[in-house]
């Protein structure tokens, strides 16, 4: 029993640091989701959206060569299953893209502002953590299970594409480093091939955010995993709240930080991967926030902000549950799987966001 301990507080210790330089690099460079979607509509602006590219480009390579070397395997993650929820991807997805337009920012923009002292983030990330929560166990999982979850595809093997490669016929490897140089090395030549997306800001949040994704994987699927663990004798991934290999990811854990501070005496409520993560981005903004003299605290200016900031996180808790995950849970984590319900989550959450910012642009011109 007592080397899984060890071994639970070594995993958090790594995803608390982690975090804390996500939250750092974050808020440096201004990586944001719903600004790079924002940019690329109202100003034509494409660097941001370079960035998240070469951050799921980097993901994507970095995780493939994690599997090539035998040191992670997705298919023991919850992004890769047989059962394809494809209408929880796509509604979830949806949901989660407008809900961010709303809230200002998507989980890890949330946590990052809180950092820098943002106290509508505060509001967002606790109103979204109670949302997340009631998705996953509450009155939302209900409806979730009942009218979403029930309509899937079940397949014969994993749903990442190269699972499908192999089950044509491919050796697994093979089938990995295809899709892997064909999907990311495409994402990569298309962050790259403009002579503007060679910014320090472009690169350095890219590769770094990209590279964090690779290393939480590390972290929980390699470092954190166990053949046999002494309790269940059945393999085990220490201290992560799925029970299965997990890497950044920012709405479901902010429920289970929730449940934490309000079960702390409980003693089956521990520290995980996902809530060191989270509670290290917000140390790590503030970090620069500090140091680059940037903190500030903000609140709301009116009723009409605060509703739609509410609203927003509503909608990104139980968006981001009912999908798997948010811009970087299945925007570059379940992405660098190639997971097909990562993809449509990532198209979904986008197609919201444009849709969002389409109607506020339209009400603001009719206000005009």
């Amino acid at each position: 029993m007592e080397e899984p301990l060890v071994a639970a507080a070594t995993i958090t210790s790594l995803a608390f640091a982690v975090g804390v330089v996500f939250g750092f690099i974050g808020n440096k460079t201004h990586f944001c989701t719903l600004g790079a979607v924002s940019d690329v509509i109202n100003i034509g602006d494409w660097n941001r959206a370079r960035m998240w590219m070469l951050a799921i480009a980097t993901a994507i390579l970095g995780t493939a060569a994690l599997g090539l070397a035998g040191m992670l395997d997705v298919s023991k993650s919850i992004y890769t299953t047989g059962k394809l929820t494809w209408l929880s991807h796509i509604v979830g997805g949806a949901c989660f893209g407008i809900g961010m337009t709303l809230a200002s920012g998507c989980g890890s923009k949330t946590l990052i502002r809180i950092g820098g002292g943002n106290l509508k983030s505060l509001v967002v990330f606790i109103v979204l953590g109670i949302s997340a929560y009631m998705t996953m166990r509450g009155l939302f999982a209900v409806w979730r299970v009942r009218l979403l979850d029930s309509v899937a595809v079940d397949l014969d093997h994993g749903q990442d594409i190269p699972a499908f490669l192999t089950h044509a016929g491919l050796e697994a490897d093979t089938a990995l480093l295809i899709a892997a140089a064909v999907i990311g090395g495409g994402l990569l030549l298309a962050a790259l091939i403009r002579r503007d997306a060679w910014r320090s800001d472009v690169l350095i949040g890219g590769l770094v955010i990209g590279a964090l994704s690779v290393a939480g994987w590390y972290v929980s699927g390699h470092i954190g995993y166990v053949a046999e663990h002494p309790e269940t004798l059945e393999e085990a991934f220490i201290a992560t709240n799925s029970g299965r290999a997990e890497s950044l990811t920012f709405v479901a854990p902010v429920a289970y930080t929730l449940e934490l501070l309000m079960l702390w005496s409980d003693s089956s409520r521990v520290l995980t991967f996902g809530i060191a993560s989270a509670l290290g981005v917000v140390v790590g903004s503030a970090l620069y926030a500090l140091l680059s003299k940037g903190f500030r605290l903000e609140g709301f200016h009116t009723a009409d902000d605060l509703v739609r900031h509410l609203v927003g996180a509503v909608l990104m808790g139980f968006g981001g549950v009912t999908a798997l995950g948010c811009t970087i849970g299945q925007g570059i984590t379940g992405f660098s799987t190639l997971a097909i319900g990562s993809i449509l989550t990532t198209l979904a959450i986008i197609a919201g966001a444009v849709v969002t910012m389409k109607v506020q642009y339209w009400q603001m011109m009719r206000e005009a």
